[in-house]
């Protein structure tokens, strides 16, 4: 068996389309979990606070997120309290731009 050192992307390592975006949404993701966990909410409280069913809830918590773009994210962390800031600044090298997610 072979190792192979990270990329910092596992998405990208498994050679997936839109990997970059796939980071970032999970990213997003586990800081909704992390909200929830915090507020100590059940699948159902967390549901009825982000405007959908506990199936849908359930699903995101176990990385199924496909159906969520990152708007609809980033307007579940607005109803768990959470301030969401974009920042777009020039990239200071010849390459492409990156996407991050940081947390305070």
């Amino acid at each position: 068996m072979e190792v192979y050192p990270s990329s910092g992307n596992v998405f990208a390592d498994l050679g997936l389309p839109d990997s970059e975006q796939l980071l970032v949404k999970a990213e997003i993701t586990l800081r909704i979990i992390q909200a929830i966990k915090r507020r100590k909410l059940t699948q159902i409280q967390a549901a009825k606070l982000l405007g959908i069913d506990q199936p849908t809830v359930s699903d995101l918590v176990r990385g199924k997120l496909r159906g969520f773009s990152s708007d609809r994210l980033f307007r579940f962390l607005n109803a768990l309290g959470q301030d969401v800031e974009i920042v777009i600044r020039r990239h200071r090298s010849r390459r492409p731009g990156r996407i991050r997610v940081l947390s305070e």
